[in-house]
């Protein structure tokens, strides 16, 4: 939506797994811009040399790939197989068709356990579960593929905890099966979807047991893809930056400021600590500020006042409802 309001012209590529093509109608909807769609999976090489042959394509912003911590320490081959080897084999079609400019969805769980908060770029990596791996993983292999070719042009995006939703209530997180991350879960709980909400583990050290993350709008994360896009455009090399607010949130901190937005009580239950998770986790942004122009500006409150309405108005998520409108049509 973003690049749509910056006038670049689009191709999705999604398979659809942990999306909806619902969210790509309202998209159009929303911004009067068509853009152009295929259902394709990295994995399928031919498929995607089909596509780079059809259109003349400038620039990748590659955000595909599974993204559960959780399910990745139980399925780590379905993650290492699709994240990795899907990167893999879409740097291979942008090689062919001399595409060398690239925005890469990394994720702040390259950094694991981290030796200092804030978090700056030049802290060791070291990722705690094999979500986190692929990530590191693909960072390395990025850097490798500029050292065979100066030529290319890659930033590499480690998200923090994107949260919140379009102002519209019209696009949000709608989540396959049980949620995986604490927003959605909230707000499902809020809504009626679900009983309570499950809090992993209150024995951190952190200010109330529980882990703290730093939670950045999903609109300010989709901004600073527009100002990573504008900067491999226009230089050679590959640089990571954080995308964060530089604030650490505790999930019970979380609850309490949806509870204040909604009006509604979230019932929910400690359990254990989920494998791979660590105590806490916020960036230092300073980088991100001065060489792409970019902060985030949007608070707690403004996250769960969006995600709120978003639930409100979607509270079966998008298929239901589009199965709602074709039998209203």
């Amino acid at each position: 939506m973003e690049l749509l309001k910056n006038r670049y012209d689009l191709i999705v590529i999604d398979n659809f797994v942990n999306s909806k093509l619902e969210s790509i109608k309202r998209v159009v909807e929303i911004t009067g811009k068509n853009l152009k769609y295929y259902k394709a999976d990295l994995l399928d090489s031919k498929e995607l040399d089909k596509i780079f042959a059809e259109n003349t394509i400038e620039a990748v912003i590659h955000f595909a790939g599974l993204k559960a911590v959780g399910e990745s320490v139980a399925l780590p081959l379905w993650y290492y197989h699709n994240n990795v080897t899907g990167t893999i084999s879409l740097c291979e079609i942008m090689k062919k068709y001399g595409v060398k400019k690239l925005v890469f969805s990394s994720s702040a769980t390259v950094y694991g356990v981290p030796e200092k908060v804030p978090i700056t770029e030049d802290c060791s990596l070291g990722a705690t579960n094999p979500y986190g791996r692929t990530k590191q993983m693909i960072e390395e292999i990025l850097r490798d593929l500029y050292v065979s070719d100066h030529e290319w042009s890659v930033a590499l995006l480690r998200y923090f905890n994107p949260i919140g939703a379009h102002k519209s209530g019209r696009i949000g997180e709608d989540p396959n099966g049980l949620p995986n991350n604490l927003l959605p879960y909230i707000s499902q709980v809020a809504v009626g979807r679900l009983k309570e909400l499950r809090v992993f583990g209150n024995d951190y050290p952190t200010v109330d047991g529980t882990g703290v993350r730093d939670y950045i709008h999903v609109m300010d994360l989709a901004s600073g893809h527009v100002k990573a896009l504008e900067k491999i455009l226009t230089s050679k090399g590959v640089e990571a930056y954080n995308l964060g607010t530089g604030n650490g949130y505790s999930v019970l901190e979380v609850i309490k400021a949806f509870e204040k937005i909604s009006g509604r009580k979230i019932p929910y239950q400690i359990v254990d600590r989920r494998p791979g998770d660590i105590a806490q986790c916020f960036a230092d942004p300073t980088k991100a500020k001065n060489h792409l122009g970019w902060s985030s500006f949007r608070g707690i409150e403004e996250m769960c006042k969006d995600a709120w309405r978003w639930q409100l108005k979607n509270t079966n998520g998008y298929e239901i409802n589009n199965a709602l409108s074709h039998i209203l049509k």
